[in-house]
């Protein structure tokens, strides 16, 4: 492809070295199956307890409270269907956010269809749900409150543990349930600091492969299983570990650094984009300042989404599009924070890795300049 400058991590992010080493000896080494009991399953076997060790390690939980799953989609279904499976007799409120990712939100909508009463928080003008919000949401027949730990869109980070201490407030029989994906190896998580029962991470946007992800489910928690089988994954997840993909995963995590130090970096590189992209005088920012710093949300206002992405596309940068529907219609989570329409058609996600540099910023800048000179202003 050339060199490109590619600013869409929040979507998916290239495989790491380590990573792509990693299923290439699982593959051509490692191919038994992890269950068996023979030499060649126990080899396989070992690198998945190393790698369910590593997520923990991460996420500072125990090792036997992590369960591999296909992704995050997975992970948020499992935990959002599971509970309101197990705990249906305790209660029929459950409560999430108007600004969830789609695998949270339209599993909401089913149980809402099902006859759940569903609770759907609005944010503020920066994205953020409210404490207050979250604990008059929250009674004595709610059985699970579902928040995203960073937003996709915006990287407003949300207030998880002011949901555990609402839910403890309540004596409400609740679980609690955060999807992490976009927070995971980005920023330092303790589940227990949290409050969480549930959470749900990823490995492609950490620089690991598609295809696999996890569940943090605390320990004493139990949840029925989405598969049936030969019962892996403690009877959670049925069905052969991706070796592969499962060291592929433990391999990201190897390359990560120090969290807190890429975390400073990104910070530095997020204040740089916004005031170059001010500077331009061509955009406005729609991220809080509080955002996670690896995603810069910005309108473009006068310019749809689309235009600018492809005119950007041709000029080797990769965005990604404020629209969040095939039909055109603008991003909800910025509609629900209270955007107009204006800045809604116009926006972009800028998502940075730890890899991002500056000068593919200014690459930005300019393109941006030249995207508004040559693209027809929409009124």
């Amino acid at each position: 492809m050339g060199n490109i400058i590619y600013l869409d991590n929040s979507s998916t992010t290239k495989p790491c070295e380590k990573a792509v080493e990693n299923i290439n000896i699982a593959l051509e080494k490692l191919w038994g199956n992890p269950s068996s009991l023979h030499l060649l399953g126990v080899q396989a076997e070992i690198p998945v307890t190393e790698a369910r060790e590593s997520v923990a390690k991460l996420l500072s939980c125990r090792a036997d409270e992590v369960y591999f799953t296909s992704c995050g989609t997975e992970s948020n279904n499992t935990a959002v269907f599971g509970v309101c499976s197990s705990r249906k007799k305790r209660g029929n409120r459950i409560v999430t956010t108007a600004i969830e990712h789609p695998s949270v939100l339209e599993a909401f909508r089913k149980m809402e269809n099902e006859g759940f009463e569903v609770i759907y928080l609005k944010p503020d003008k920066n994205g953020v749900v409210s404490a207050a919000d979250i604990e008059n949401a929250v009674n004595s027949s709610t059985i699970l409150v579902s928040i995203m730990l960073v937003n996709n869109e915006t990287g407003a980070i949300q207030p998880i543990k002011a949901a555990a201490d609402a839910i403890k407030k309540s004596g409400a029989p609740a679980l609690l349930h955060c999807d992490a994906v976009q927070g995971f190896g980005k920023m330092p998580i303790n589940v227990n600091s949290l409050g969480v029962d549930l959470l749900s991470v990823s490995g492609h946007k950490i620089h690991g492969p598609k295809g696999i992800g996890a569940l943090y489910m605390k320990k004493g928690v139990t949840l029925p299983s989405l598969l049936v089988g030969g019962g892996q994954e403690k009877g959670m997840r049925s069905g052969t570990e991706s070796v592969p993909l499962i060291m592929g995963l433990a391999g990201a995590i190897d390359e990560l650094g120090n969290i807190n130090d890429n975390l400073k970096k990104a910070k530095d590189l997020w204040l740089y984009a916004k005031d170059k992209l001010i500077a331009t005088g061509l955009v406005a920012i729609n991220s809080s300042r509080e955002a996670l710093p690896y995603i810069l949300n910005i309108s473009v206002e006068g310019y749809r989404s689309e235009p600018l992405l492809h005119f950007l596309e041709s000029k080797g940068i990769y965005v990604s599009s404020g629209s969040a529907c095939a039909k055109g219609e603008g991003s909800y989570v910025l509609k629900e924070m209270g955007l107009s329409s204006h800045l809604v058609d116009s926006a972009l996600r800028l998502s940075f890795s730890r890899f991002t540099e500056k000068a593919e910023i200014d690459a930005l800048c300019e393109a941006l300049t030249q995207a508004t000179q040559r693209l027809r202003r929409v009124k």
